[in-house]
C-alpha cells in the first residue's frame, strides 16, 4: 500500500502563487510516477500534471506555463508550483501515484484551492 497526503491548499488572489506537496509514504520503491487531479464544482476529474521517474512529464492545456510537477526523492514528495492562478483553478486538487509490479494506482484524500478577490 501507498499513502499519500497533500497539503498546501487554501485561498489565494488572481495572479497570485501557491504551492501544493504530496508526501508519500509505505511501499513507494515501485512507484513509476506522481501525477496532480483537480475537480472543479459541477465538473469531472482532470489530470493537471504528470512526472515519471525518467523526468517525462504531461501538462493539461489550461495551465502550461503557469504550474510546475517536481518531485524530491529523498523526501518522498512532490510539488505542484501554481503561479499566475485563475479564478477557473478552484478545485480540489488530489495527489494521484502509480506503482508497478503489480501496477496499482493511489490517490490522497485532496486539498482545497479556491482562487478569488
Amino acid at each position: 500500500q501507498v499513502q499519500l497526503v497533500e497539503s498546501g491548499g487554501g485561498l489565494v488572489q488572481p495572479g497570485g502563487s501557491l504551492r501544493l506537496s504530496c508526501a508519500a509514504s509505505g511501499r513507494i520503491s515501485n512507484i513509476y510516477y506522481m501525477a496532480w487531479y483537480r475537480q472543479g464544482p459541477g465538473k469531472q476529474r482532470e489530470l493537471v500534471a504528470q512526472l515519471f521517474n525518467s523526468g517525462g512529464t504531461i501538462y493539461a492545456d489550461s495551465v502550461k506555463g503557469r504550474f510546475t510537477i517536481s518531485r524530491d526523492n529523498a523526501k518522498n514528495t512532490a510539488y505542484l508550483q501554481m503561479n499566475n492562478v485563475k479564478p477557473e483553478d478552484t478545485a480540489v486538487y488530489y495527489c494521484n501515484a502509480g506503482r508497478l509490479g503489480p501496477a496499482a494506482q493511489y490517490w490522497g484524500q485532496g486539498t482545497q484551492v479556491t482562487v478569488s478577490s
